[in-house]
Formats: structure tokens, C-alpha cells, sequence
């Protein structure tokens, strides 16, 4: 069986980007190889200042790469002007500015302008494209509503219509889950990954969020303090440790068993706690946050109700149990 080759929507190859500072050049990134393929949703992580926004500017066509190049469905970015790019690449913003009494419909209707030009009238296919952006984001019930009457997580969705009615191959969101909640950010981006699957849709999302972005991104793209950028599938990513490029200091890792973000401190894992896996994982978190040092005493869990056991002492609750070990300064 033949296997099958993933549509390249966009690729970098040897890349190298900067500014001009006083005639002098500064380098900002340098030998970027990256590729992002339409039907997946990618990731692009990394600490602030080492060259995220710069990445998106040259993508979008504002600066020119140094050196390498930037292919858009194969083609040299610079070969296409801004109205031709504007029809390949849509965009959402961290903080959009639109007027407040503008309503959602309205809002999802300007992603045609690409195609009608700013004083074009919408053709009945026009009318259609933006129909179909309202259901897949299930924002046709607040069509009518103004933008400045409903939530963040409304607006963000409001947003990816529009970018949806645009109907590029490619859509950049700069940190769209950066002021939602827990639920509304979950939601946002499993909304993404449907889209990008369903779509054929290359979705390149610049986030912070990185437990979200395991949970919903095929691919990530990492860019560490070096300034380079490593890709792959988020698992590959863990395995090999690259992971670790979000995080430059000695104080912070990433567990490959945990799948998330920890403290380098070792005080809590030097307890011997008896108990099934889950239960032992927080009680090891509580002893860290707590700073308990380790005895050789070991901590018993049984659940169902809960208790913890220590030396003959039975504790309901883990709050009770750290706070027996705080207090008492000869365990």
C-alpha cells in the first residue's frame, strides 16, 4: 500500500529573519525548516521574545526573508501581492478593534471583502460562504447580536467565522484562547482541529496554553531561547525531550509520565506513598507545594472514603495530613 502524502500548504526552507537597527542587522531566527499541512491543526509554542511574532510577519508577507524561503502551495511568498495573499491567509488577532454595534453577521460578512472588494455588494455565493461560516462556528443564534453585548468566547468564535468566510487554505490565530476560560478555551480549539479536519484547512495556532495544545494539536512547532525551531507530532516531541525547549531554567521540567509541566523538586518523590497512581500523584503534589522533606515513614492511601494513614494516625482529607506534617517539626 502506497502511503499517504499530506498537502503541504505552506513550508519553510533554510530560513533566516531579522531587522534592520540603525543599519546594522539584527537576527532574530535563523535555519528554519518547518512545513504545515492542510487537515492538521499545528502549535506554535515558545517563551515571549524569542521570535514567534517575527515567524507569523514573515509568513503573512510584511518582511522579507534574509535569507531561504517561504512557500505558499509551493509558490515564493513574495511572488504573491496583498490582495492574492489576503485570499490565501486568514487571520485572527489577540485583540481584534471593531465597532461594538457592529453584529456578529456583519462581523462574518467583512471575510468576503478579499473577494468584493471594501464597496463590493455579497453574491448570492458570497451570502452562502457566509451562511456555512456561521453554522460550523454555531454562531448563527447570535448573528443578530453586537459585538460589544456578547462573551470573549463568543466574540473569539465570531472571529474564526470570519475568518472561516474569508476561505483561504490557511488560518493564522495569534493566542485566540488568551482571555477565555477554562471551558470556552477547550472549546475553541477542539472547534479549530474540527475545522482544519473537516475543512482541509491548514490552522497555525500561536498559544501559550500548552496542556490545551496536547490535547488538540496534531503537530507542534517549538521555538526555544536558541531560536531554533523544532516540529514534529506533540509526542515526538515529549519522547525526545525537545519539549524542554519551553522551558530554559533549571527550575521547571516536563514529565513524560505526568504529561504536564513540574518543578524540578525532588522532596515529595523521596516519600514512599502506598495507594493507587492517581491518588499517590496528588498527594505527591501537595508535599511539594507544601515543601515537606521526606522521612522514611511510609503514607497509606485508601479511598472510598478517602484517608491517609501515617504513623497510626488516620487523616480524612489531605489539607489535614499536610497540615499535621507542617505542624509537627520532628516527623
Amino acid at each position: 500500500m502506497t502511503a499517504f502524502r499530506k498537502h503541504i500548504a505552506l513550508e519553510g526552507k533554510g530560513l533566516s529573519l531579522g531587522y534592520l537597527h540603525k543599519n546594522t542587522k539584527k537576527e532574530i531566527l535563523h535555519g528554519l525548516d518547518f512545513q504545515l499541512f492542510r487537515g492538521e491543526l499545528t502549535c506554535l509554542l515558545g517563551p515571549n521574545g524569542v521570535g514567534k511574532s517575527t515567524l507569523i510577519k514573515a509568513i503573512l508577507g510584511h518582511i522579507s526573508p534574509w535569507q531561504g524561503q517561504i512557500l505558499l502551495e509551493g509558490k515564493p511568498i513574495q511572488t504573491f501581492n496583498p490582495e492574492q495573499l489576503a485570499k490565501q491567509i486568514s487571520v485572527v488577532l489577540t485583540d481584534p478593534v471593531f465597532p461594538g454595534n457592529m453584529t456578529v453577521g456583519q462581523l462574518v460578512a467583512l471575510g468576503r471583502t478579499p473577494h468584493t472588494g471594501w464597496m463590493g455588494k455579497l453574491a448570492q455565493t458570497d451570502r452562502e460562504i457566509v451562511e456555512k461560516a456561521l453554522f460550523d462556528t454555531k454562531t448563527e443564534p447570535i448573528r443578530d447580536e453586537r459585538l460589544s453585548e456578547i462573551s470573549d468566547g463568543q466574540r473569539q468564535k465570531a472571529m474564526v467565522a470570519r475568518a472561516l468566510a474569508q476561505d483561504g487554505q490557511l488560518i493564522i490565530l495569534d493566542e485566540p484562547t488568551a482571555h477565555l476560560d477554562l471551558e470556552n478555551r477547550l472549546e475553541l480549539m477542539h472547534l479549530l482541529r474540527g475545522i482544519a479536519r473537516d475543512q482541509g484547512k491548514a490552522v497555525l495556532v500561536v498559544t501559550h496554553d500548552l496542556d490545551i495544545a496536547l490535547e488538540t494539536a496534531d503537530r507542534f512547532w517549538l521555538i526555544g531561547r536558541e531560536r531554533k525551531l523544532a516540529a514534529g507530532i506533540p509526542e515526538d516531541l515529549i519522547l525526545s525531550g525537545e519539549i524542554n525547549r519551553l522551558l530554559p531554567g533549571d527550575k521547571f521540567h516536563f514529565s513524560p509520565e505526568r504529561g504536564k509541566v513540574e518543578t524540578k523538586d525532588q522532596l515529595a518523590s523521596d516519600w514512599k506513598i502506598e495507594g493507587d497512581n492517581a491518588w499517590v500523584f496528588w498527594v505527591e503534589k501537595a508535599l511539594s507545594k507544601a515543601r515537606i522533606p521526606a522521612v522514611s515513614d511510609p503514607i497509606f492511601i485508601k479511598s472510598e472514603p478517602l484517608s491517609l494513614e501515617f504513623r497510626g494516625k488516620s487523616f480524612g482529607s489531605l489539607s489535614d495530613l499536610v497540615l499535621f506534617l507542617t505542624k509537627d517539626s520532628k516527623v
